[in-house]
């Protein structure tokens, strides 16, 4: 008889080990708090519009496929992927914008009609962050985060000094366009950290941004979500919504021996927790916890995120697909979230409009928007605060893209600090999880298999590798082969 396991959560890092452990033999079961599957990657709809209410870029396409090959599927078995061209736009200023093309040939071009030998410069820096992709991909972040030895290859050594250099000194050094130096220190906020404090190794994601592009599923993320709820359903998962996990039983053996969903007790053999480490663990007694609170307020997180979802009844002009609108000051934001946590005076935000690639996503004639402003984890939030600063941004909006918009929104929804904590039982309702720093990677971050607890196990964007929607899916794959390699010894 197969051992059961269940999952708490149904993020990405979830589905992905659901299908793993599912394929191993396990009986698998997946308990999700909320009314929908997906985690922060929810979908939402309302009177035609459809919005991902969380992550918005498909990046990494080899990820994807390798994880779907692991089951002899591929990615266009569930749903058609369309590369964007351009991938996204840069916007400085009124009719002053950045289009990244979807072919190195033609951002080279551009690079150079904005700063001599820009090609050049340009060329050298790819083959490097290329170089690290490859060792990234191939020899680290598929690595369970047990031993600093797992580092330990001869491509890593001869990389060694990258991990003490960071990102922003990288790009100071060789451009000096600021509009291009913004540009190239923009991927790295993926892992959740200022460039500052970004290892220059992790120049990988200026190749996964330039170098692979920027993708579309049709139906937006949730088709991604979709297609891996029917894979692991197909492999026999079962899922179900509106399951609150609020204790964990431990066995005087210190073995897992269940859990307490919606008041009731349900025996299980292994837990695995998607949802949020700091959560999970104080649903253990303390005596059983890994990390003391001193652990936690130590540790550097990604940032908050306010969030709006937006209809419009008329369609928009002067957008792109995913829009960065960097016409303020980059380092004084940055500086608002982790320096100095306040709401920022001049917020950067970004915006897509899924309806531009992807029409059934918003009825016709109309415009589906989503906007998020980065924030300091943890930070006040009033629906006041959020009213404001979305006068602010749509405001910016409206003269950036020569535009008025304001009378055309039909449906607006918020989503801030308080509700990544309510719904996503989020610490300090941070987005996107632990930043990946110099001092939080690999080995140094929470562990996919607790100490204090036999059976219970952990994934996500708290542990290894570490934030992001790729990440999420080798979170997933590493966590299950550890239950294998320990359930089995």
């Amino acid at each position: 008889m197969s051992k059961t396991v269940h999952i708490i959560g149904s993020g990405f890092s979830s589905l992905s080990a659901s299908c793993y452990l599912a394929k191993a033999g396990y009986t698998v079961k997946v308990l999700e708090k909320n009314a929908n599957l997906g985690g922060r990657a929810r979908q939402m709809k309302h009177k035609g519009f459809t919005f991902d209410m969380g992550p918005s870029w498909y990046w990494m396409p080899d990820v994807f496929e390798r994880f779907f090959k692991d089951f002899d599927k591929t990615p266009q078995d569930y749903y058609k992927l369309d590369k964007l061209n351009p991938g996204y736009q840069v916007v400085f200023g009124k009719d002053d914008s950045f289009k990244v093309a979807d072919n190195l040939e033609e951002l080279y071009n551009a690079f150079e009609q904005l700063e001599d030998n820009g090609a050049q410069k340009l060329k050298k820096f790819m083959d490097k962050a290329r170089s690290n992709y490859d060792i990234a991909i191939k020899k680290l972040v598929y690595k369970p985060g047990e031993s600093p030895l797992e580092l330990v290859t001869p491509e890593s050594i001869s990389k060694l000094g990258q991990f003490f250099g960071n990102i922003d000194k990288d790009v100071e050094r060789n451009f000096k366009n600021p509009k291009l130096k913004q540009i190239l220190k923009f991927p790295v906020l993926f892992l959740g950290a200022r460039p500052q404090d970004t290892p220059s190794f992790y120049s990988f994601m200026n190749y996964a941004d330039f170098g692979l592009g920027t993708w579309h599923p049709k139906g937006g993320m949730f088709s991604v979500v979709k297609a891996m709820q029917d894979l692991a359903t197909s492999l026999g998962v079962t899922f179900e919504t509106n399951a609150n996990v609020e204790y964990i039983h431990v066995d005087e053996q210190k073995h897992v021996k269940g859990l307490t969903v919606n008041g009731e007790q349900i025996d299980s053999d292994l837990i695995l927790s998607g949802a949020d480490y700091h959560h999970t663990e104080s649903l253990l007694d303390q005596n059983h916890r890994q990390y003391l609170e001193q652990y936690w307020e130590k540790k550097t997180f990604a940032p908050s995120s306010l969030l709006f979802y937006v209809g419009f009844d008329k369609k928009l002009k002067n957008i792109n697909h995913h829009n960065l609108f960097f016409d303020v000051d980059f380092n004084q934001h940055a500086d608002e979230i982790y320096k100095n946590p306040k709401w920022p005076e001049e917020p950067l935000f970004y915006a897509n409009f899924t309806s531009l690639t992807d029409p059934d996503t918003a009825p016709e004639n109309c415009e589906n928007g989503f906007f998020l402003i980065p924030l300091a984890p943890d930070i006040k939030d009033t629906e006041a605060l959020r009213d404001e600063y979305f006068l602010k941004i749509i405001t910016r909006f409206e003269k950036l893209t020569n535009q008025k918009v304001q009378k055309n929104i039909i449906f607006k929804k918020s989503f801030c600090v308080s509700d990544f904590k309510k719904d996503y039982n989020s610490y300090k309702g941070n987005a996107y999880g632990m930043a990946n720093t110099l001092l939080q990677t690999a080995f140094l971050r929470p562990r996919l298999k607790s100490n204090k607890v036999k059976g219970l196990y952990f994934t996500g964007q708290l542990t290894v590798p570490g934030p992001g929607v790729p990440p999420a899916l080798i979170s997933g794959k590493l966590v299950a082969d550890l239950i294998e390699k320990y359930d089995k010894s």
